[in-house]
């Protein structure tokens, strides 16, 4: 396998056209299964910037009909453009509301894709609303975030749903390495602050926590970890962080890194011994781990600066604190930087490709109705490949 992929077909995007160069693994996975995808219509729901792009024309190359549609905040719209232009349903752009963002998914689902992949949960809530839809063979949802949605509810899908940040494989190279570098590179690019010597908490170790808090140290952060888990406060402790209660680490912490994927875990309790002058960033999918009406109910105004995707609100409290969050916290690695790092979405999105190939054939491949991880025969020969084209 070689280092490098020419591009699956003509996209006048530069960043697209790069990172389809860098994504061997994708582009072999493509010659193989291509079949599978033939005549398929699928629906996507994924942040839309490059390397989203070089899987969505190789999906249409192997004549599949692809509809897509963003994540709130992340959408590159020279991406999105690119893509409308060389054939592709492109629904929503970067500045809808979350209202608008419904709106899109249902547009997605009117579709009516064979093969859905969901990020967030968001497509597969729909598709349940609706009663399910004539022709889903299946679907792969990206994200834990969405994994834990789909779990929590009581009416559980009568198709297989796919998840794969329920990969060991991903959640090693794409969550830890990835994301951590992904975090930080947006967090510089948002604020220009000097990271060696800064207190920085994340909270949530985690594969994207760890691979966040690693990377500030490595960078020279002092860093402090919270997790409610004792065996992934041991796992920070022995990789030398600082470990305690999420109340006690605040009132010294500069930089807040939010990594749990859960909502509310910044809540009026911890904005009340919040340092002043924290700055605050969201990992996590969703932008709901800082509870927005708490911090509202205790901000007397807020000052907004900084360009589109790299927003800073200053919000002055009304006993005299400043708190900074940096673009709602959305995902930072996307709103202030270009995601995760090509390699790592080269793999991602391998075994989302696999996936989807394997749920045309539910049955061959021994998938059941419900949410699944990725099957670990899929999983292996990708960490198989990947471990040859590190080595050539």
């Amino acid at each position: 396998m070689s280092q490098f992929s020419a591009a699956p077909f003509a996209i006048s995007h530069d960043d697209t056209q790069w990172a389809a160069r860098h994504m061997p693994l994708l582009a072999a996975t493509m010659q193989t299964h291509s079949s599978a995808f033939a005549g398929r219509r699928i629906g996507i729901c994924l942040h839309i910037e490059p390397k989203t792009a070089v899987l969505v024309s190789h999906l249409a190359q192997a004549g599949a009909h692809v509809t897509l549609t963003g994540s709130p905040g992340t959408t590159q719209e020279a991406t999105a453009a690119a893509l409308r232009d060389a054939g592709v349903h492109v629904i929503g752009h970067r500045s809808d509301s979350l209202e608008q963002h419904r709106d899109n998914i249902a547009g997605v689902l009117d579709s009516e894709p064979d093969l859905i992949l969901d990020n967030g949960g968001d497509l597969i809530e729909g598709v349940l609303a609706r009663g399910g839809l004539p022709s889903l063979m299946g679907a792969t949802e990206e994200t834990t975030t969405g994994g834990l949605r789909i779990r929590s509810w009581d009416t559980q899908p009568g198709f297989p749903v796919i998840v794969i940040n329920d990969s060991r494989l991903k959640l090693l190279v794409e969550n830890e390495y990835g994301v951590g570098q992904s975090v930080v590179q947006g967090f510089m690019n948002a604020t220009n602050l000097m990271l060696p010597g800064a207190r920085a908490t994340v909270v949530g170790y985690g594969p994207c926590g760890k691979g966040v808090a690693d990377t500030l140290a490595k960078l020279g952060a002092r860093v402090s970890v919270a997790d409610v888990d004792p065996y992934r406060a041991l796992e920070a402790v022995m990789a030398g962080h600082a470990v305690g209660a999420l109340r006690d680490l605040l009132p010294e912490t500069q930089l807040l890194f939010l990594a749990t994927g859960h909502p509310g875990v910044i809540g009026a309790a911890e904005l009340d011994v919040l340092a002043d002058g924290a700055v605050i960033a969201g990992v996590g999918h969703m932008p709901w781990e800082l509870d927005a009406e708490a911090l509202s109910g205790r901000t007397s105004t807020v000052e907004r600066a900084g360009t589109s995707g790299q927003e800073r609100a200053v919000h002055r409290l009304k006993d005299g604190r400043e708190v900074i969050v940096l673009a709602d916290t959305k995902m930072i690695n996307l709103t202030a930087a270009k995601g995760n790092p090509i390699q790592a979405m080269d793999l991602g999105l391998t075994l989302q490709a696999r996936s989807l190939a394997a749920l045309t054939s539910a049955a061959e491949s021994r998938l059941v109705p419900g949410v699944q991880a990725v099957p670990a025969p899929i999983d292996r020969q990708v960490a198989t490949d990947l471990v040859a084209l590190l080595s050539a």
